[in-house]
């Protein structure tokens, strides 16, 4: 009589009544709730190779291929970068009026605060007259290049829930974010590259972690790809001590081969995600060193950006993220921190701090626009700049106690965002703010609407993209967001 082997063992331990009513106790009560919420659409597989909405991507030509995204982590403040408030000045050290407190929510704000005029001097600049903060002297040559959204507002007033809100729509974790969506639906340019590449600076992740670059509900592949700036570009893309090449592809084969054996048999899509997950890592084993050595780069380059190869800095992920996109990377998302200015040290004085922070971006910025400019890439990439939310007119208090330094609380109701590039009007601002900043009072712009125009910029129907999941089709703007039509060139 022939004997089992262990495989076959496994397979029979699977098929067993003992086995179903031991180990799958939990599954039946999903199993009903898949049949209350939909059916099999609760347990909707992925495939891989083509997206389920309707129309195959783009849905129309599209005006950019990709977005390098700057997202200043902790919300900057627009009253002392670009919504110049002359009004608020001469208010400055008065109490707020009771129509700004009364129904309003603030993270920190309690009692009446005193009212905070601008801490940084505006000037207009460029053939659009735009006022723009002293703080950007290198910024302030660009100025007829962007388009500024000076009414946002988002419904998030604490900065995971607010990050999160932006990058994936929703408030809570468990959604894809932009760039996933975007991975999954454009796929990248280059075989050997993720769509969907991150870089951090300022020394702390986003307080949304890693959800901000998650894959939520698609398949774990189209999460984005933490780099760094310095030492090994993404953790563990060295092979180990004595391990060659060929042997690590030997390893790799076999370990997909016992993978593809396991999706035949249980039938998981997310194994075949992981298999694409190891042959992409393979790759990055050589495209990524080469694309992320900046040390490359001419000396009139370094100068421009403010780099310094080895380091870590937004200077050289600015760099990098040019880089990047030359090489075919659909979504690059550089998170800065630091931008959380409640004037409770120095760091967060609006002042000092904010020109020390300001000092760090704003040079590595206008060389990144003139940079995808002199290479001809700006045309069809698509920059976007902006925290979660703004900043309150009135001067930050806790417990009824004015702050040391000068700063402000969050503020959901209005904020500014920029963007640049393919697709966007020059020199053109929409949107308006009240008198003191406080409310949006024309073509107020919201999240939703954000992520819809990015959407349609790279040729997508933002009310067509969507993924089945727990018994409904689901999107990036939810069942919200309008194309800001007014700003497209």
């Amino acid at each position: 009589m022939d004997t089992f082997n262990e495989w076959q063992i496994r397979q029979l331990r699977y098929t067993t009544r003992r086995h179903f009513l031991k180990k799958c106790s939990t599954g039946l009560g999903l199993l009903a709730m898949g049949s209350l919420l939909g059916g099999n659409q609760l347990f909707a597989q992925a495939n891989l190779d083509t997206p389920p909405q309707t129309g195959s991507l783009p849905h129309f030509t599209p005006k950019v291929k990709r977005v390098i995204y700057l997202h200043m982590t902790g919300g900057p403040s627009q009253l002392e970068l670009f919504d110049y408030k002359p009004t608020l000045q001469q208010l400055h050290n008065q109490d707020c009026p009771d129509s700004f407190l009364q129904g309003q929510r603030f993270a920190f704000i309690q009692g009446r605060p005193k009212m905070l005029g601008p801490q940084q001097s505006f000037q207009q600049y460029g053939d659009s007259g735009t006022f723009v903060s002293g703080a950007l002297p290198h910024f302030q040559k660009h100025v007829d290049e962007v388009c500024m959204l000076k009414a946002m507002y988002t419904e998030e007033f604490n900065h995971a829930p607010a990050q999160l809100f932006l990058q994936t729509g929703s408030p809570r974790v468990g959604r894809p974010s932009m760039g996933a969506w975007l991975a999954y639906g454009l796929g990248s340019e280059n075989d050997n590259l993720p769509a969907f590449m991150v870089l951090v600076s300022g020394g702390s992740d986003p307080d949304a972690g890693k959800n901000g670059w998650g894959s939520g509900f698609l398949p774990s592949q189209y999460q984005g790809v933490q780099c760094r700036s310095s030492g090994d570009p993404i953790l563990y893309v060295s092979n180990p001590y004595g391990m060659s090449r060929n042997i690590r592809q030997k390893s790799i084969d076999a370990i997909n081969e016992l993978n593809k054996a396991e999706h035949e048999m249980v039938g998981d899509p997310e194994i075949l995600s992981r298999v694409a997950q190891y042959e992409m890592a393979f790759k990055m084993q050589v495209s990524v060193p080469e694309v992320m050595d900046i040390s490359k780069e001419p000396a009139y380059i370094h100068e421009m950006y403010g780099t310094e190869p080895g380091k870590t800095s937004f200077a050289n992920n600015c760099l990098l993220a040019r880089r990047l996109v030359e090489q075919g990377v659909r979504f690059v998302q550089l998170y800065d921190w630091g931008w959380d200015m409640h004037g409770t040290q120095r760091s967060e004085d609006l002042g000092v701090g904010m020109t020390e922070k300001c000092q760090l971006i704003d040079r590595p910025i206008s060389a990144l626009l003139q940079d995808l400019e002199q290479r001809g890439l700006m045309e069809d990439t698509l920059v976007v700049w902006g925290g979660e939310f703004g900043r309150t007119p009135m001067r930050e208090n806790r417990g009824g106690v004015t702050m040391r330094y000068q700063g402000r609380d969050h503020h959901a109701q209005a904020f500014t965002i920029w963007m640049a590039g393919g697709g966007v009007k020059k020199g053109f601002s929409h949107g308006q703010t009240d008198e003191l900043g406080f409310f949006g009072v024309q073509d107020r712009t919201h999240i939703h609407d954000l992520q819809a125009t990015i959407l349609h910029l790279l040729g997508i129907n933002h009310e067509q993209f969507t993924y089945p999941f727990q018994g409904r089709d689901y999107r990036l703007t939810d069942v919200h967001g309008s194309v800001i039509k007014d700003i497209l060139a």
